[in-house]
C-alpha cells in the first residue's frame, strides 16, 4: 500500500485526536518503570534508507540497545529484515496492527522513521501502547501535533526524545559549551547554512515525498531543521524574531514545497542568525563569529567527519565510530537510568515553533514574526 493510499493514511492518522493534545507541565522525564536487566529492545517503524543504511546498523553497534523488531507498509520487506537481523514472526508488524505491540515485552521503544506527516500520528500510537517513542526529526507537521506528542508520552509515563544527533556528537557538544564559556567574548552573529543539490532528474509527476507538501516535504522541513537547531544551540537561547524568504528555481518541480529558504534569527542581546537550507545547493557549515574571534564546524551536521577549529587555533575533530549509535546509546541509557535526555520532546517543539514562524513569514513575503 503506498504513502499516498487513502486507507492506509486513514489507518494511521486513526488514533490522533484519541490521543489528544494536552498541556505541557508535566516533568521533562518520568521515573523508568523498572530497569531491564538487558538492553532496551527497539523496534524501528518504517523501513526506508535512513532505517535500513543507519538505525540498523547502529543498533549493531550499542550496548543498551538492540534491533527486536520492525513496523512496516511494504511486506515485500520483511523476509530480508527477518532473514539478516533475525527478527522472530512474534515482532513484526505492519502499520494496521501497531497497537498490538503493547503486548510485545520484547520492545521497549518504538523508533519512528517515516515522512514526516506520520510522525505524530505513530507516535501517539506508540505512546498510548505503553513503548517509549524515538522520533525522528523534524518532530511533526506544526507545532500543535508536536505538543499533543509531548502530552501522550506524559499522560502515557513513556520518554519522548527527538533524533537530533548532532546533539549526541561530540565536536558539536563543544560548539554548545562554548555558547556558555564564550572564550572570545560575546557571541555577535552565526551562520548556519545545510543543503544539497538534488532531485535533478525527478519527473515533477513522479515525485519523490519530500517534494509533496501533504507528506511534509520542503528543504525546511528535510534540511532547515539542521540549520534552525544549530543556530540555537550555538547561541544557547531561544529566538526572539524570525523573518523568512522562500525561492526556487525549479518551479515546476517545487510548485509545493521550497527549494531554498532563507531565514533570520533574532535573539537575546542582539545577536542576529543568518540561516539557509536547500535542495539545489550543496552547503554545510557553522560559523560563529564573537567580539575577538570565531568558531566553526565545517561540515557540521554530515555522518561523518565533522571537524572544526578556532581562530585561537584549537581544532575540533574528536572522532565517533557511528553518529546514531551513540545517539540511540545515550538515549536508551536515559530510559534505563531515569536521567534527562539531550534532546526530549520539548527540544523538538522549540523547534517547530520557530519553523511554523519561518513558513509564515515566506507565506507573507519575509514579514517580521515575534516569537
Amino acid at each position: 500500500m503506498s504513502l499516498s493510499s487513502p486507507n492506509r493514511r486513514r489507518v494511521l492518522v486513526a488514533g490522533l485526536s484519541a490521543a489528544g493534545a494536552g498541556l505541557l507541565g508535566s516533568p521533562l522525564w518520568a521515573a523508568p518503570r523498572g530497569k531491564p536487566k538487558k538492553p532496551l529492545g527497539v523496534a524501528l517503524v518504517g523501513l526506508g534508507d535512513y532505517a535500513s543504511m543507519r538505525l540498523a546498523p547502529g543498533l549493531a553497534l550499542t550496548k543498551h540497545c538492540r534491533l527486536a523488531g520492525i513496523v512496516t507498509g511494504s511486506p515485500h520487506k520483511i523476509p530480508q529484515w527477518q532473514s539478516r537481523y533475525r527478527i522472530p514472526d512474534r515482532n513484526v508488524y505492519s502499520y494496521d496492527d501497531l497497537e498490538r505491540i503493547a503486548d510485545n515485552p520484547d520492545i521497549d521503544v518504538v523508533y519512528v522513521v517515516t515522512p514526516t506527516y506520520l510522525h505524530a500520528p505513530l507516535s501517539l500510537r506508540a505512546a498510548a501502547a505503553g513503548k517509549h517513542v524515538w522520533c525522528e526529526k523534524p518532530m511533526a507537521m506544526h507545532a500543535d501535533e508536536a505538543q499533543s506528542m509531548i502530552a501522550a508520552c506524559a499522560r502515557n509515563k513513556v520518554r519522548l526524545s527527538i533524533g537530533y544527533r548532532m546533539q549526541h556528537e561530540p565536536n558539536t557538544r563543544r560548539i554548545i559549551a562554548l555558547a556558555g564559556e564564550r572564550p572570545f567574548g560575546a557571541l555577535r552573529t552565526v551562520r548556519a547554512e545545510a543543503g544539497y543539490n538534488g532531485y535533478g532528474d525527478t519527473d515533477p509527476a513522479q515525485r519523490p515525498w519530500r517534494l509533496r507538501a501533504q507528506f511534509g516535504g520542503g528543504a525546511m522541513y528535510d534540511m532547515g531543521v539542521y540549520s534552525l537547531n544549530a543556530a540555537r544551540y550555538t547561541v544557547g537561547a531561544e529566538p526572539l524574531a524570525v523573518s523568512a524568504h522562500r525561492s526556487t528555481d525549479r518551479p515546476a518541480l517545487f510548485d509545493e514545497v521550497d527549494e531554498h529558504m532563507q531565514f533570520k534569527l533574532e535573539f537575546p542581546h542582539e545577536v542576529l542568525a543568518d540561516c539557509a537550507t536547500s535542495f539545489g545547493r550543496t552547503m554545510n557549515r557553522l560559523r560563529a563569529e564573537c567580539e575577538r574571534g570565531w568558531y566553526e564546524l565545517a561540515p557540521f551536521q554530515s555522518y561523518e567527519g565533522i571537524r572544526g577549529s578556532a581562530s585561537d587555533g584549537r581544532v575540533f575533530d574528536a572522532k565517533v565510530r557511528h553518529q546514531q549509535a551513540l545517539q540511540m546509546d545515550e538515549d536508551a541509557l536515559a530510559i534505563l537510568d531515569g536521567t534527562p535526555l539531550r534532546a526530549p520532546g520539548e527540544e523538538g517543539l522549540r523547534d517547530m515553533r520557530v519553523i511554523d514562524a519561518i513558513q509564515r513569514s515566506a507565506r507573507e513575503g519575509g514579514k517580521r514574526i515575534v516569537l
